[in-house]
């Protein structure tokens, strides 16, 4: 029995709340069970100077975690003077996630940054951002388009992420931070609507894991991935 009393194959409740910030082109509240972040997606006319002449867009990310989103506090990165090596590596992330499924040609040149701010964590925030990114980053292409700002469509599919865990031995979803902590396996899969793997980051916490239970993680993923896109196409309806 997994300490939250799921099914293997279970996801945690997932909401995604849309049109949370009043000044934001686009913004959603996502949570997965106890990880609750904040996402907002912003518009800029202009673009990072390797871009520019080039006649394409650009989608960024940046991520940050509040102090109290953790069971002990954490000091803001601000005040260190600079970025963890974490923080650096999960914004990437979401970037090349959201990028990958965004014709940047036809958005033109302009920049939307997606800030994703952890207001509470219990495992997968990256993974949480990922898929609420996915929301706000459509509700701000949507503006764009009330505005007449695009000529072609920039969203090309959904994106979403999971993050999977062998525990006990037993492959799981979406594993919370009490799996996380004690788990074999830990891996986390982003993934498009139509299926297509965007990146996979898979990690041997104890014991090594056979190509036999990769796939298995796979095939969970895709069970959960194709939820959240389910849940992410009701949101934006």
């Amino acid at each position: 029995m997994r300490p939250s009393r799921r099914q293997p194959d279970e996801l945690r409740a997932v909401s995604l709340e849309r049109g949370v910030v009043k000044y934001a082109e686009g913004s959603c509240f996502v949570k997965f069970g106890d990880t609750h972040v904040l996402v907002t997606a912003s518009l800029e006319e202009r673009l990072p100077p390797w871009l520019k002449g080039q006649a394409r867009g650009w989608v960024t990310a940046e991520y940050g975690m509040l102090p109290r989103a953790t069971q002990e506090r954490t000091r803001r990165e601000a005040s260190a003077g600079k970025q963890g090596g974490r923080t650096v590596e999960i914004q990437r992330l979401i970037g090349r996630s959201l990028r990958a499924i965004v014709d940047l040609e036809a958005l033109g040149e302009r920049q939307i940054t997606v800030d994703c701010d952890v207001i509470q964590a219990d495992g997968g925030t990256r993974t949480a951002a990922i898929t609420g990114g996915w929301v706000a980053l459509h509700d701000c292409i949507a503006w764009m388009k009330t505005r007449e700002m695009l000529r072609a469509e920039p969203l090309r599919d959904h994106v979403a992420a999971i993050s999977c865990g062998i525990c006990n031995g037993t492959p799981v979803l979406d594993i919370d931070y009490a799996e996380d902590s004690q788990a074999d396996t830990d891996a986390n899969f982003v993934m498009t609507g139509n299926g297509n793997i965007v990146e996979v980051q898979g990690t041997a916490e104890k014991i090594p894991f056979s190509e036999e239970q990769f796939l298995g993680l796979l095939a969970l993923a895709r069970k959960g991935v194709t939820k959240l896109v389910d849940l992410q196409k009701l949101a934006v309806m």
